[in-house]
């Protein structure tokens, strides 16, 4: 069962390789190694592969992230296997050179070698993996992913920010939580400074997916150990930490073999002092054992989600594969037609709410356009106030004048409607602005179609599609606002005073001088109390009342004492009159009136206008595009002469295509993997 989840993790890893497993958000399960460059990394994957195939040398020699994946097989009865570099029992397979089979590790080392530099340079780095897999009956089935060493300072001719470059690579490795995280330390240095446990720290604060792996235990000082890390008493970690002795340079000049390494390293942990009643918790051959264990139960846990992700994936690469069509030759015609016919169905639909991606964020398509109606113009009309511009003195001239060179004994209807008239303009720029908001939002929804992929794949029909669109809606402009302007005037041109909501001039009297004499007015009868006799001997009318001139209350504060003198003798009056001054009660009577017809009927206006206007805008703008857009694009697309340079495919169209065939491909083989298990 060990092998069989490995391998078949393995498999995935092939899979997936031709189109990256960053495209397609899925995390495999892989053991990460991660240290500094002196720590030992190489050496670790050499004795557990059991074969010298990594390159080497100074420098950052790891340039490209390496996912090594070994796999047991069985020899032949009696079969042994040699321990030279090149034997049938044992060979490797890149998955860039699919069916190829090197049997030479050194063939295998220089293929790395070759790889890595056709893709990074001489010294660059770059995070795309070489994948290599191994067959060797000298093997655990395991995934290790080798990275680049964590370096401080550059050498040579490597760029000057090789640190970042090298730590952002691991951590794109080491972050995603599938991740086992081998963190090799030198056991000759203090851990707490140790890079590739700090960086393992950085992702896995708990320890909970890191495993600890301590190198050059046999060069520490005579005396000390590192049973005290074993043991969990300085860093601790989930998976607890295993020694290693790997060999040294002189053991490598003098030619000593993995397999005599291997015993070394194993008679050293049974003798040592320190180590004798631990050594079966240390050593590379535990090392692997312990690895194979943990990747085996992590890749069990993580089966299920990773089934999950495959589907989702298929699903999504398949939809998008739809949209950029099967790349099938057919008539201009014909892709003309399912194009605007598509476009034609979706601009519909989301008008009506029913698009294919309706957003869960925020308010588009038909819904913005009612927000504009029942939100942004109702209270752009509802906020028109004729209080605010209507003022006492504009009314208190218009009643004189309306009089003409007799005062007027009632109120003229000529001060309202000239005023109400006024008022009523004002709804002309609130109502038009509302058209051109609603063209704007047809616009919008027009570029949010077309953003699709579906309309992506014809550059010159998207940008026909969006040119006819915009010159039909800009030619519905001009019903729409004349329209809407014969509204207004023809609010202004006719005043209906025997509108049924218009309060009346009585009610409106009697309003006015209830406000303006309300001790004189009987609430409870709705009529003006009966005047009282005045008492005897006194006198109605008094000697300055005499005095004062008959339009006292409308001119006296324009007249000083010495023009009244100049009056007397008949001069002539300002150029510019106004009205100043207190007004007489029954200016106060009429000025109320006036404002009380206009706030009501002009309620009236504005309720018909609040009504009227979306329903204009609605027929003659939104409905007609709904039903004219099609054979709109029809009647202008539809000719001979241009169909074939509109449905001319552009390069990324094509492009993506064959890329996501591949994903596609790759996915479907993916979930065949995993519905073997």
């Amino acid at each position: 069962m060990d092998k069989t989840l490995i391998e078949l993790v393995n498999k995935l890893q092939d899979a997936l390789a031709t189109v990256g497993t960053g495209s397609t958000s899925i995390d495999l399960p892989q053991i990460a190694v991660v240290g500094s460059q002196s720590s030992g990394k190489s050496s670790i994957l050499t004795n557990i592969t059991g074969r010298e195939f990594l390159p080497s040398g100074t420098g950052i020699v790891t340039r490209r992230p390496l996912i090594l994946m070994l796999q047991s097989t069985r020899l032949p009865p009696g079969a042994v296997v040699p321990d030279n570099e090149t034997n049938e029992y044992e060979w490797g397979e890149f998955s860039h050179l699919p069916g190829k089979k090197f049997h030479n590790f050194n063939d295998i080392r220089e293929e790395i070698i070759k790889e890595t530099d056709k893709t990074t340079g001489n010294k660059g780095i770059i995070a795309t993996p070489i994948n290599l897999r191994i067959f060797s009956p000298n093997v655990l089935t395991l995934t290790l992913v080798d990275l680049p060493g964590l370096t401080k300072v550059p050498v040579g001719d490597q760029p000057k920010d090789i640190e970042k470059q090298v730590k952002q690579m691991i951590l794109e490795f080491i972050t995603k939580p599938n991740a086992i995280i081998l963190a090799v330390t030198a056991a000759n240095t203090d851990l707490a400074n140790s890079d590739g446990l700090k960086l393992a720290r950085e992702v896995d604060p708990e320890g909970n997916r890191t495993i600890g792996v301590l190198t050059k235990v046999d060069l520490m000082d005579q005396g000390t150990d590192v049973i005290d890390i074993m043991e969990g008493r300085v860093i601790p970690l989930r998976f607890g930490y295993v020694p290693v002795v790997n060999r040294g340079q002189q053991d490598i000049m003098a030619k000593k073999s993995i397999k005599q390494a291997l015993a070394a390293e194993r008679s050293f942990f049974e003798n040592h002092s320190s180590y004798k009643h631990k050594a079966n918790y240390c050593g590379t051959m535990y090392l692997a054992k312990r690895l194979n264990q943990i990747l085996h139960n992590h890749i069990k846990n993580t089966l299920p989600d990773i089934k999950m992700r495959i589907d989702q994936n298929l699903k999504k690469y398949q939809t998008e594969l739809t949209q950029l069509g099967n790349g099938d030759e057919q008539s201009p015609s014909s892709t003309v037609l399912q194009t605007v016919t598509e476009f034609s169905n979706e601009y519909k639909s989301v008008l009506d709410g029913q698009g294919k991606d309706v957003n869960s964020q925020e308010l588009s398509g038909g819904a913005r356009i009612s927000f504009v109606f029942h939100e942004v113009f109702a209270n752009g009309i509802r906020v028109l106030d004729p209080a605010d511009q209507v003022t006492d003195a504009e009314i208190r001239t218009l009643l004189h004048n309306s009089g003409g060179s007799a005062p007027s004994l009632f109120v003229s209807s000529r001060p309202f409607t000239i005023l109400l008239r006024k008022q009523i303009e004002r709804f002309r720029d609130p109502c038009l602005r509302c058209v051109q908001l609603i063209y704007d939002e047809l616009i919008r929804i027009l570029n949010q179609i077309l953003a699709k992929t579906t309309f992506q794949r014809y550059p010159e029909l998207k940008r026909s599609i969006s040119k006819v669109f915009i010159e039909y809606l800009r030619n519905r402009l001009v019903p729409t606002n004349s329209l809407v302007e014969d509204l207004i005037k023809m609010e202004i041109g006719y005043i209906n005073t025997a509108h049924p909501d218009l309060v009346s001039g009585n009610d409106a009297i009697a309003q006015a001088q209830l406000e303006q004499n309300p001790a004189d007015y009987d609430v409870k009868q709705g009529k003006k109390k009966k005047d009282e006799a005045p008492p005897k001997n006194s006198v109605s009318v008094s000697k300055d009342d005499i005095k004062d001139p008959p339009f006292g209350g409308f001119f006296g504060d324009l007249l000083s004492s010495r023009s009244k003198a100049r009056l007397a003798a008949i001069e002539s009056p300002p150029l510019s009159l106004k009205a100043s001054g207190a007004m007489t009660p029954v200016e106060k009577v009429d000025v109320a009136v006036l404002k009380q017809l206009i706030n009501s009927y002009f309620a009236i206006s504005k309720r018909t206008v609040s009504d009227l206007v979306p329903k204009s805008i609605m027929y003659n703008l939104i409905i007609a595009s709904k039903d004219d857009i099609q054979t709109e694009l029809l009647q202008a697309l539809y000719k001979d002469d241009k169909m074939d340079s509109l449905v001319r495919e552009n390069d990324f169209t094509r492009q993506r295509r064959i890329q996501v065939r591949k994903t596609v491909k790759a996915l479907i083989d993916a979930q065949a993997i995993v519905s073997s298990v």
